[in-house]
């Protein structure tokens, strides 16, 4: 499933098992809470939202990027994918807020390899011969939310003669210096190592057509505003600019006013809200009595699956040496990690290899876990 996720990391809560519970979650207890639907209901649940029964072959998409959709079956867009699709193919800026898990990933994955693959271009920087120019720059808050959205991209554009590459932190450069001289169309990136690879002329700009930023707020959240200002000062200002959020705080408008121009808005859910297919319960414990709970819950309930958030690097640790030394397969997953030790985690914990994935908020917004069952606040 490509291009949903959800935002379990900060829920809002119903009191199904607690009598008068509001007194001791926030003062003297501390919390778990449990979402019990899948990221699969999720999509489903927001299909059926989609107005007038549009389907993805009434959005005007090429036929090579019908036949990818489909073979990921999928017919119904969700309503971010229904308005945001064809304001992008026409051309315009667009500024988009959904929840998390609603698909926004192909709501502007999908209108961009239709554009870029319908148009041929001219290289205006002055490269090497035949190289071919960054036509479209997607920018996000984590490496592993550009890794994810890299994947996305190539699935839909399966069938299209455009090339891709990610870039991110946390590994070799050189490897990515070696792929960007090859030339890529699209190209996915973290803000620092995009200043990185520009500032060592890895990379340039001057055929770029359009510009993403995906997941705004996040980057606002995570200190990335200066980045983002620099990188914006080294683009071309003729481009089609997109921002793709869970929510638009005054920041983000702030930022807005000097990006986009007249730009489309849209939203499909009320701000900072829930998700209504999840199901979600609170368990006041003692502090000490946390990770037992958290174990017999695995174990009474039989979960095969769980992504556990964890408030610290530490945390986390901690966490998942307890759980694997009551004989529960565990993982961390943190910003300490390195990028091999993180990527090779979460394609263990989606593969089904690791049972329980312990995370701190890097993994809070737009992974995507096909079918994940359980997810907790410790």
């Amino acid at each position: 499933m490509l291009g949903f996720g959800a935002d379990y990391s900060r829920p809002s809560y119903f009191y199904e098992y607690c009598d008068n519970p509001a007194p001791y979650i926030y003062k003297e207890k501390y919390v778990i809470a449990v979402g019990r639907d899948t990221l699969y209901a999720i999509m489903q649940e927001n299909s059926k939202k989609t107005p007038n029964g549009v389907r993805f072959t009434d959005l005007g998409l090429s036929e090579p990027l019908l036949k990818a959709v489909a073979g990921q079956g999928y017919e119904i867009p969700t309503p971010i994918q229904a308005e945001a699709i064809p304001a992008v193919l026409k051309g315009r800026d667009v500024m988009a807020a959904a929840q998390t898990g609603t698909g926004k990933t192909a709501g502007f994955t999908l209108p961009i390899l239709h554009r870029l693959s319908s148009r041929s271009v001219t290289d205006r920087s002055g490269g090497e011969r035949g190289r071919r120019p960054v036509r479209s720059l997607i920018i996000t808050p984590t490496r592993e939310l550009a890794a994810q959205v890299e994947e996305s991209v190539k699935t839909y554009g399966g069938h299209l003669p455009l090339r891709t590459a990610v870039v991110f932190g946390g590994v070799n450069i050189n490897p990515q210096i070696n792929k960007l001289r090859h030339g890529v169309d699209i190209l996915v990136a973290t803000p620092g190592r995009l200043l990185d690879l520009y500032g060592q002329r890895a990379v340039r700009f001057d055929n770029l057509e359009v510009l993403v930023l995906d997941e705004a707020d996040r980057m606002l959240d995570m200190g990335f505003i200066h980045d983002i200002r620099k990188i914006l000062a080294i683009l071309p200002r003729r481009r089609q600019n997109l921002m793709f959020s869970a929510t638009f705080s005054e920041e983000i408008r702030e930022l807005a006013r000097g990006l986009v121009n007249d730009p489309v808005e849209i939203s499909v859910s009320p701000r900072n809200t829930t998700v209504d297919t999840v199901t979600q319960w609170v368990y006041p414990v003692d502090k000490d009595r946390k990770t037992d709970l958290l174990i017999h819950l695995i174990n009474e309930q039989q979960w095969y699956q769980a992504l556990v958030f964890s408030r610290t690097k530490h945390g986390a640790n901690r966490l998942a040496q307890k759980l694997d030394k009551s004989g529960i397969q565990a993982m961390a997953i943190h910003g300490n990690k390195s990028q091999n030790a993180r990527t090779r985690a979460l394609a263990d914990f989606k593969s089904g290899k690791t049972q329980i994935l312990v995370a701190t908020d890097i993994a809070a917004r737009g992974l995507d876990i096909d079918q994940l069952p359980h997810v907790v606040n410790f």
